[in-house]
């Protein structure tokens, strides 16, 4: 299937705040409850046409199109896994495709969000940082993998766990959990929400006190040389660092902290690096979920036997620390954790 994407140069309505969306009808000279109707036929109704927002007046629509669009995309291409994931290809601007995945699992339906094209973060088991830095998404780009999924009134959690680095594109990426869970917009609670990140000091603060999301921090080893082996962000904010600021916040109620941990074969699986995440993690509200590594080309690591993780995983929990470990899902799609990414451009097929 050869993929072909149509631009536009016209602004997109999806991803405004309902205040931006009453700046659009004073400057198109509508009255301003017409914004909490455009609302409504956005984040509720998902139209993807100004045509379809039928209490507008005909004139109205007629203004409206003249400079804006919904701003919609479907996905142009889909791969379906043995077990039900599914994973969706978006546009994401001229030349630019991102990854989501659909994850269904009994009474829970999960998707996997990207907030970049490509990352920065350079993490040596993550076929995404291999891409490099493409791209910030916008809000619309972000917003649209969750509007434009096919499956989304089964959707019961949303994880940004997918392309990118959020907190390295944070104002985006806020103006769109504050979409998400606006009354106006999607009027989903913050506990339906995690976003993962490596942690980035300019970043993580900000996060924590402007959202109410959960939060999930890449941990992947306690020790920090082998950690910024790993993930060269360790150099320049370490774990210590990370830990640190987040024991000055309070994860004991609502919201939810946890530490993503995947392990590898003889490289962090240890009795020592249990001892180390128990020493790092003391005292702190959190829990913390062991991931089995995927395979990606030309990587020196191997992912471990469930026997290990449950081993690690039950050391862990004796001692104070709850951990679970994490079913694996979409690895023959290559959807699973740290799998996702995409060199596809127009000029390519799939």
């Amino acid at each position: 299937m050869k993929i072909e994407t149509v631009h536009s140069s016209k602004q997109k309505l999806l991803g405004m705040r309902l205040e931006q969306l009453e700046m659009v009808t004073r400057d198109m000279g509508m009255p301003r409850f017409a914004a909490k109707q455009m609302a409504e036929w956005i984040y509720k109704k998902r139209v993807s046409s100004i045509d379809q927002m039928t209490n507008l007046s005909l004139k109205q629509r007629e203004t409206l199109k003249m400079f804006y669009e919904v701003g919609t995309e479907s996905p142009v291409h889909a791969q379906s896994s043995v077990d039900g994931t599914i994973k969706y290809l978006f546009p994401a601007g001229e030349g630019q495709f991102i990854e989501s995945v659909y994850i269904p699992d009994k009474d829970r339906a999960t998707l996997c969000i990207s907030s970049q094209v490509g990352c920065k973060m350079n993490c040596k088991f993550c076929m995404t940082g291999r891409m490099g830095f493409r791209a910030n998404l916008t809000t619309c780009q972000i917003l649209n993998q969750i509007i434009s999924l096919p499956e989304f009134d089964q959707l019961t959690n949303v994880v940004m766990m997918g392309m990118g680095e959020p907190l390295d594109n944070l104002d985006e990426v806020l103006n769109a959990l504050s979409i998400m869970t606006a009354s106006y917009g999607l009027a989903w609670s913050p506990k339906r929400i995690t976003v993962s990140s490596v942690g980035l000091r300019k970043g993580l603060q900000r996060f924590i006190e402007e959202s109410d999301c959960h939060l999930a921090i890449s941990l992947h080893s306690s020790i920090p040389a082998q950690r910024a082996e790993l993930m060269p962000a360790e150099r320049s904010f370490s774990i210590f660092e990370i830990v640190d600021l987040l024991r000055h916040y309070d994860f004991s109620k609502q919201r939810r902290l946890s530490f993503e941990y995947i392990v590898f074969k003889g490289l962090n699986d240890s009795e020592i690096h249990a001892k180390n995440l128990l020493r790092l993690l003391r005292g702190l509200d959190c829990r913390i979920n062991l991931i089995r590594f995927h395979a990606i080309p030309d990587a020196p690591f191997e992912g471990d036997d469930l026997e290990t993780m449950e081993r690690f995983r039950d050391y862990l929990t004796k001692h104070g620390l709850f951990a679970t470990v994490r079913s694996s899902r979409g690895e023959d799609i290559f959807a699973a954790c740290g799998m996702l990414s995409t060199a596809k451009n127009n000029a390519e097929t799939i």
